[in-house]
C-alpha cells in the first residue's frame, strides 16, 4: 500500500487538481435547531425552547445569512431548511426566515426549495405562506406508521397526522413532498416494514427516503443499548428489511438513485444531489456543516456561542478542514458510489486531473472482483448486491490517497 501511495504521489496525486475548490456554491443549507421533543435517537444539533429564544437565534441567524449572502455574487439553484423541526417556527417566523434568504441571496427562477417538517406541525396557513416563499418541496418526517414505534422512538405524531400533512401539503399546492422512514427500529418486524412502505404507496408521494436505525453515541437508544434494553432485529433483519423496501418501491414505480432514496422519473432531491456528488455548498445555522472553496466548515453547536460570534461580527464557524485534491478525489469516489448513477469518469477526470482506475487501481479491481462495483457506460457504479454492504465499499476509499505511509503497512 505504501508503495502504491508512494507512486502515486510521485505520478499523479501530488499533481492533482480539485476544479471544484473555487467554485461559488449554488446551494445553501439553513439549520433550524428547534423542536417541539427530542427523539431518542437523535444526535442532530437540536433543542427545545421557548418563543422568545426562537426569535433571538432568528435575529443572529439572519446576521449569518447576511453575512454569507456577502461573500457570493452566484444564484442558488437549491435551498434546504432542515432541523429539528423548521414548521416549529411560526407563521411570522417563517417569514422572517425567508425573506432573510431572499434578501441575501439571489436564487435561479426553478430553485428547488425544500423545507423539513414533522407531520402535525403543519398548518394551512404555514403551507400557504411556504408556498408564496418559493418553497416548492417539503419532507416529512414519517418514521414509522405503527403508533407503538412512534411511541418507542420518542416522535410526537401518529399515523393520522402523517395522512393529515401529506394532505395539506397537496391542498396548498405542493406536488413534490417526501416521506422518511426508518427500518432497523426496537421490536420492528418485517412486516411492520411493509406496512410502512405500503402506507406511504397508498399516499402516492412521489420520493421516499427508507434509513437503517444508528445507534448515535450520547443518545438515550445508546444509553439503553449499553443496559441490554434495546431490542434491536439484527443485522440480518435488517438487511431482510432493506431488500424488501428495494423490491417494494421498484414494483411501485419509484427508482433507488441513491442508497437510502427512491423517487419518481424527475422528483430526485436536487439538493441532496449536491453533497453526492461532492460539490459545494453554503451553510447557515447553529450546528450546520459547509463546503466552500475547498473548505469543509463545522458551526458552533451551543446557541450561546452561536450569539456571541454572530454578535461580534464573525461567521460562528468552530471547525475548518483544507481539503486536499487528493482528499477531494477519495470524496467524490465515496459519496458518489452512493448514487445509482455512479461516478462519471470523464466528469470525475475533468474535475480531478485523473481517471478512477488511475488513482484507486487496485481498490477498484478487488471490489470489482468480489462482485461489488462494476464500470459501464462509463461510470463506476455499486452492483445491485452490493447496496446492502455498501459501507464496505465506501471505506475501500478512505485514506486510499491520503493515509500517512506508516499507517499504509
Amino acid at each position: 500500500m505504501a508503495e502504491r501511495v508512494q507512486a502515486i504521489g510521485g505520478a499523479a496525486a501530488s499533481e492533482l487538481v480539485d476544479a471544484f475548490a473555487e467554485r461559488d456554491p449554488t446551494s445553501l443549507y439553513v439549520h433550524i435547531p428547534f423542536c417541539r421533543s427530542r427523539c431518542f435517537y437523535c444526535d442532530f444539533t437540536t433543542y427545545v425552547a421557548p418563543r422568545p429564544e426562537v426569535d433571538a437565534y432568528l435575529n443572529h441567524l439572519e446576521r449569518e445569512l447576511e453575512m454569507l449572502g456577502a461573500k457570493t455574487r452566484t444564484s442558488l439553484q437549491t435551498v434546504f431548511v432542515g432541523g429539528g423541526t423548521p414548521t416549529f417556527l411560526t407563521t411570522g417566523q417563517l417569514d422572517r426566515l425567508f425573506q432573510a434568504i431572499h434578501h441575501n441571496f439571489r436564487l435561479v427562477s426553478d430553485a428547488e426549495v425544500t423545507v423539513e417538517a414533522n407531520p402535525g406541525t403543519v398548518t394551512p396557513e404555514k403551507l400557504e405562506r411556504l408556498a408564496a416563499a418559493g418553497v416548492n418541496r417539503i419532507s416529512f418526517g414519517a418514521q414509522t406508521f405503527d403508533e407503538s414505534l412512534l411511541l418507542a422512538i420518542g416522535r410526537s405524531h401518529d399515523r393520522a397526522a402523517i395522512e393529515e400533512s401529506v394532505r395539506l401539503a397537496r391542498e396548498s399546492g405542493f406536488s413534490r413532498i417526501n416521506l422518511d422512514l426508518m427500518f432497523g427500529l426496537p421490536d420492528q418486524t418485517t412486516d411492520a416494514v411493509r406496512r410502512a412502505v405500503e402506507a406511504c404507496l397508498a399516499l402516492d408521494v412521489p420520493h421516499l427516503s427508507a434509513y437503517w436505525l444508528k445507534v448515535e453515541p450520547g443518545t438515550p437508544f445508546a444509553r439503553w443499548h449499553d443496559e441490554g434494553l434495546l431490542a434491536l432485529p439484527g443485522e440480518d433483519a435488517e438487511a431482510e428489511m432493506y431488500e424488501l423496501v428495494r423490491d417494494l418501491l421498484a414494483t411501485a414505480g419509484l427508482r433507488q438513485y441513491e442508497v437510502s432514496n427512491f423517487a419518481r422519473p424527475g422528483e430526485e432531491a436536487r439538493h441532496n444531489l449536491v453533497y453526492w456528488r461532492n460539490e459545494p455548498y453554503w451553510a447557515a445555522g447553529v450546528g450546520a456543516h459547509g463546503y466552500v472553496r475547498g473548505r469543509r466548515t463545522a458551526n458552533v453547536t451551543s446557541l450561546v456561542d452561536y450569539a456571541k460570534h454572530v454578535a461580534s461580527g464573525a461567521l460562528p464557524v468552530a471547525e475548518v478542514h483544507d481539503v486536499s485534491p487528493a482528499e477531494a478525489a477519495e470524496d467524490t469516489m465515496m459519496l458518489g458510489l452512493r448514487l445509482r448513477e455512479g461516478v462519471h469518469v470523464d466528469t470525475f477526470r475533468r474535475r480531478h486531473g485523473a481517471l478512477p482506475a488511475e488513482l484507486f487501481p487496485e481498490a477498484l479491481a478487488r471490489l470489482e472482483a468480489h462482485g461489488l462495483v462494476e464500470t459501464t457506460a462509463g461510470h463506476v457504479r455499486l452492483t445491485h448486491r452490493a447496496y446492502p454492504v455498501a459501507n464496505i465499499v465506501f471505506e475501500a476509499f478512505v485514506g486510499a490517497l491520503t493515509a500517512p505511509d506508516d499507517a499504509a503497512h
